[in-house]
């Protein structure tokens, strides 16, 4: 578990259960910035990856459609984590 300077925790390698009030440009900057993929993965085991951006508009479509509390954001690369701890520490009603 990871804290926040907000005071959110949150599990590591599994980061957030987004809800559909995220900053969508701030997300992507850290999306863009990372070395390695980040992806989203549903309940149903479907995965969106933020890389691609045909990927970038399906799940953003679902999150709009409020599924967002059903997707979950994963990193390949570790190193990439702390670019999201910065985005949701900034935007903590993205959690």
């Amino acid at each position: 578990m990871i804290e926040l300077d907000n005071g959110v925790t949150i599990e590591q390698g599994v980061f957030m259960k987004l809800n559909n009030e995220i900053e969508i440009a701030d997300f992507l900057k850290a999306v863009n910035a990372a070395k390695g993929e980040v992806w989203l993965e549903s309940t149903q085991g479907d995965r969106y990856n933020l890389k691609s951006t045909l990927s970038r508009y399906v799940a953003f479509g679902a999150l709009i459609e409020n599924h967002g509390a059903e997707l979950e954001l994963f990193c390949a690369n570790s190193s990439d984590e702390p670019l999201f701890y910065n985005f949701f520490d900034k935007h903590p009603e993205a959690l």
